[in-house]
């Protein structure tokens, strides 16, 4: 499956036994920091530089060469490894391990989502996604910088113009080398998709050019094209140690490029930046973040082994690492997730987390060839030749505006396009669909897809005729992101997109008669669903904190040196490939960071505070020997976005348990809830309750109580939720802390119908947005119970 740029297809690297060719140098450059990050790790403090980088694609690698051109001494973690020319898949069993999930045992290239709105790929390796991505290094249209409502409310604000970025793309270009696909050139004017495209557009009446591309299809400025032929190392050297050579015109860009053609981020600014001192750490992967006192950050990661067995990121030994200056690269779900889930460590975050997420209009299709009228090869050539460019309303069109571009796959893998032509989609392709649907069905938020991607590479054989068409442009950023269980969650739809994908589908039919080639609808679009190869949003850019989590150079306000420089920092869709805008808008962010002004901080406005919540709670039972048991408490969270966001949503406690045979009353020193935290079984939570209670005489008690939620039979959802087993045990017991002995009496206590009327009545919310805030528990809590006990279940 190909992708457009910055995009990523469902396979990659595994080196299994001894490392091909060229893999040395990249198992040294990770040794060698597995060996620091270990030393960093004993009992003395934690070791201090000042820029940290978390991750390595567009942002963190223009960052990381700037930096580190400048003086400052600067590590980079990136959580996959590195890959040398030689080193990318070309076998089904290559193929097989080339997926991201430590948990399964896998570390190779590729990570696939699956989240409630669509389907995602991104990857993991040293270079993030210029690895794999089909080397497109196109602008943002100057009228597509736009300050705009969306349906359904919310706006898409570009806090800068085309002419603030054009220096730094200037600068990036500069770097990066992109140069139109040579049409006129021999033998790339003999590429067939190349010329059906152009002349299909000619037909339908639409532009094209030539895609520039960030590949060396010559040996040098000036001289002659031509496939194989070798290329010299830059002046800063090569990271790898491997030879290079000019496109072989394989149609494997996307799964790695074995000559070294494409100009990736490793052979460019990461080797640029560590030859400058920066330390590039491969299996580095940050989890927390929190702010030290004084300045700086300090920055808790894992060392995951590459070349080792199955093991959850959760279960492996924390490390902490110090900074001056922190940059979070680490893409777009990657630095979401690291932001919100520590939500808590950095107060003050805007009610702007997790907004303005959209696909950047991706969208996958397919040609299909007849028997009197096949489609154009697609193995032959880059992945992307050429390039139909659609203008929106901002700049003379209609709708939002987007492009069209010829896609491609290796002839390897020729024997996938079978499900796709035969019998409009049959075979594995349709059971690949079917899976997803059910997946869907059964609610899955998201997921690795794995095995899925397995069953779909299928066995082996087929023939060619199949010709993807990529479509990318500005859909409407009105995603959002969050938390749940833990793990990351995003509620968007193609709905308020639609025309949008309408206008983007027509191209494509038009592109279709103009090849005289058959049009087919990516399945997964039947439940209007998508795959995106480019997620951008989640902590925008912006020019006030109530609408934004970054300043307009990517500066986190009321966080100062707390920097995001990737597509998570986009404050709606670049509408072309948005891997040159990523880096343009990360070297900018770099000159303004090197130029040592006064701290900005002063002048930013003031954080608005967080919104809290509270609601009074009464429950009423009796011990297991018969005595009342009454609890009167008071629930109170202090920011309702970190509670919604936090994995165990918890909260205060206060009041007092009464009790006559404990002594009467007994107040709640410090109280903690926690609501709808997983209980180790599929479809079930808990609400949990931990009470340090004063008995008589300064006799210390501790009440533990659990309310387990689940679909059982029968009507089952308000006994649930209103009963209360407790136990109290003498001493101080911690939350999470297992006891150790017997409970000194349990018993059961209830919500009533008429306290829950006064609970619901208590509830109150106070801050800078108490309906926003209400309105978000709301359908969080409501959202919990449908899990639980919707149809699904």
């Amino acid at each position: 499956m190909p992708g457009a740029a910055g995009g990523v297809t469902p396979c990659g690297t595994y080196w299994e036994g001894r490392p091909p060719h060229g893999a040395a140098a990249a198992a040294e450059l990770g040794g060698r920091a597995v060996g620091k990050a270990s030393a960093a790790s004993g009992t003395g403090p934690p070791e201090r530089v000042g820029v940290l980088v978390v991750g390595s694609g567009f942002g963190g690698s223009v960052a990381a060469y700037r930096l580190a051109e400048a003086g400052l001494s600067v590590v980079v973690m990136e959580r996959g490894r590195a890959y040398p020319p030689g080193s990318f898949p070309r076998t089904p069993a290559e193929l097989g391990r080339a997926l991201w999930d430590p948990g399964e045992g896998l570390y190779g290239l590729f990570d696939v989502w699956r989240f409630r709105g669509c389907d995602s790929l991104v990857s993991s390796g040293l270079g993030g996604g210029s690895l794999i991505y089909a080397n497109v290094l196109l602008r943002k249209e100057a009228h597509w910088f736009v300050r705009e409502e969306l349906p359904g409310g919310g706006h898409e604000s570009w806090p800068l113009t085309r002419a603030d970025l054009d220096p730094h793309y200037d600068a990036v270009e500069a770097v990066l080398r992109p140069v139109p696909y040579p049409v006129d050139a021999e033998p790339y004017a003999r590429t067939p998709k190349t010329l059906a495209m152009r002349e299909a557009a000619e037909r339908a009446g639409l532009p094209w050019s030539p895609a520039p591309l960030a590949v060396s299809f010559s040996p040098g400025p000036g001289a002659p094209p031509g496939p194989g032929l070798p290329l010299a190392d830059a002046p800063y050297g090569n990271l790898h140690g491997v030879p290079r050579s000019t496109c072989g015109l394989t149609g494997a860009c996307d799964f790695g490029c074995n000559n070294g053609a494409k100009n990736t981020l490793d052979h460019t600014y990461l080797s640029a930046a560590r030859h400058h001192g920066a330390d590039l750490r491969t299996g580095h992967q940050a989890v927390t973040v929190e702010p030290l006192e004084g300045g700086g950050y300090r920055v808790g990661y894992v060392v995951h082994d590459l070349d080792g067995g199955a093991v959850r990121t959760a279960d492996l030994p924390r490390r902490h690492i110090d900074c001056d200056r922190l940059v979070l690269a680490a893409g777009t779900y990657g630095t979401a997730h690291l932001l919100l889930s520590n939500r808590a460590r950095l107060p003050g975050l805007g009610p702007a987390l997790g907004t303005r997420f959209c696909g950047n209009g991706d969208l996958l299709t397919f040609l299909y060839g007849r028997r009197e009228a096949p489609v154009p090869r697609p193995d032959l050539g880059p992945v992307i030749t050429g390039v139909v460019g659609v203008p929106g309303a901002a700049d003379g069109g209609t709708g939002r505006g987007h492009i069209v571009q010829d896609g491609g796959y290796p002839g390897f893998l020729n024997w996938l396009a079978e499900g796709v032509r035969l019998a409009g989609g049959a075979g594995r392709l349709a059971a690949f669909a079917a899976g997803l649907a059910l997946d869907r069905a059964l609610g899955s938020p998201d997921g690795n897809m794995s095995g899925e991607i397995a069953a779909l590479l299928g066995p082996g054989g087929g023939f060619p005729g199949v010709l993807p068409l990529l479509g990318v442009g500005r859909d409407v950023p009105d995603g959002v992101m969050g938390l749940r269980d833990g793990r990351l969650d995003i509620r968007w739809t193609t709905a308020t997109s639609r025309a949008y994908y309408e206008g983007v589908r027509t191209t494509m039919r038009q592109l279709a008669a103009g090849m005289g080639a058959g049009y087919l609808d990516n399945p997964i679009w039947w439940w209007r669903r998508v795959v995106t190869v480019h997620p951008v949003g989640g902590a925008p850019i912006g020019d006030r904190p109530e609408e934004a989590v970054c300043d307009p150079y990517g500066e986190v306000f009321g966080h100062p040196r707390l920097y995001v420089a990737d597509a998570a920092a986009l404050p709606g869709p670049v509408g072309v490939n948005p891997s040159l805008t990523i880096a343009a808008l990360a070297d900018r962010m770099c000159t303004r960071l090197l130029e040592n002004r006064p701290p900005r901080r002063a002048h930013w406005p003031v954080p608005a505070p967080a919104t809290a919540l509270s609601f009074a709670e009464v429950m009423r039972g009796a011990l297991a020997d018969g005595p009342k048991l009454t609890l009167r408490l008071t629930i109170a969270v202090d920011d309702v976005d970190a509670f919604v966001d936090a994995p165990d949503h918890r909260a205060s406690a206060r009041g007092e348990v009464v009790c006559e045979p404990l002594g009467g009353r007994l107040p709640v020193r410090e109280g903690w809830f926690n609501l709808f935290v997983p209980s180790g079984l599929p479809g079930r939570r808990r609400m949990l309750y931990h009470l340090h209670l004063d008995g008589p005489q300064g006799r210390a008690l501790t009440l533990t109580g659990r309310k387990e939620v689940g679909d059982d039979p029968g009507a089952d959802l308000w006994a649930d939720t209103t009963t209360l087993a407790v136990e109290i045990r003498h001493g101080r017991l911690g939350p999470g802390e297992e006891p150790v002995q017997a409970p000194l009496c349990s018993g059961v206590v209830r919500v009533g119908r008429l306290d829950f009327v006064r609970q619901l009545a208590s509830m109150h919310a106070t801050g800078p947005a108490p309906f926003t805030a209400l309105s978000r528990f709301g359908r969080f809590f409501a959202g919990e119970l449908w899990d639980v006990y919707g149809p699904g279940r």
